[in-house]
């Protein structure tokens, strides 16, 4: 724990310049960020103020957010509140996961940063730009409560929650029992809603690459799933399961 007096000696004991903070899961109180000669430096995947917390990434996306970004900022004793030492954009696709966004993108871009604020640091030209507080929002953490799938919504809501959830928590839904994890879904909005065939949550069609799930104005072609083990396609999943049409979502 950084609140232990040992540790904090410890560090001190190493004479740091600047404590470069990648990924951090636990609370660091102001006085340990403060031992380095130039104090701390932090990373935060999201364009701060805006999307403080742990699930910055998942958030813009389930929200239909068009862009994101990475901050870099001196952390303080306040959650992703400090000051803003630079700032990094990309865009948002209709068909970006969590994955393609943190992996492609703001992992990389991440490290190239955090290498510029060091320079920066070293230079004696680092920013240190106050948070707007009238834009700030925190969403709390993306878990499983938030990932089930209403069927009843709009697709494009369902899709950005899908989308917003791959790989992690990964959004779900229960049938014939069975807890189903969604990774993978193709949406097929319907010209008018009226007229879909099926009832919410209904599964209408079954095939080789998957099966058909109806929802509010529109269905999905539910492609790569899981169950109790591995992800496997949802194919697979459809024929060990015995799944059968007409079969509906809970």
């Amino acid at each position: 724990s950084y609140k232990k007096p040992e540790v904090a000696e410890q560090f001190k004991a190493l004479k740091p310049d600047l404590q470069v903070m990648a990924f951090v899961t636990l609370f660091v109180p102001e006085e340990f960020l403060n031992i380095p000669t130039y104090g701390s430096i932090q990373y935060h995947p999201s364009l701060l103020p805006a999307y403080r917390g742990a699930s910055a990434i998942n958030w813009p996306i389930i929200k239909g957010e068009k862009e994101t970004g990475l901050s870099i900022f001196w952390p303080d004793n306040g959650l992703d509140t400090g000051a803003v030492l630079l700032q990094k954009k990309t865009p948002i696709s209709d068909k970006d996961t969590l994955g393609t966004v943190y992996f492609d993108r703001l992992f990389p871009m991440g490290v190239e940063a955090m290498l510029e604020s060091v320079d920066l640091v070293k230079a004696g030209k680092a920013p240190r730009i106050k948070q707007d507080e009238s834009k700030a929002t925190y969403e709390g953490r993306c878990g499983p409560d938030n990932a089930r799938i209403d069927w009843g919504k709009p697709w494009e809501q369902i899709d950005r929650l899908i989308r917003g959830c791959n790989p992690a928590p990964g959004a779900w839904a229960t049938i014939n029992g069975v807890k189903l994890k969604i990774f993978d879904a193709t949406p097929m909005p319907a010209k008018d809603p009226k007229g879909i065939a099926g009832k919410i949550g209904e599964v209408v069609a079954i095939d080789g690459d998957g099966f058909t799930v109806v929802c509010a104005d529109g269905r999905f072609k539910v492609t790569r799933v899981q169950a109790d083990g591995p992800k496997v396609s949802a194919a697979e999943f459809a024929s060990t399961s015995k799944l059968a049409t007409g079969t509906r979502f809970a």
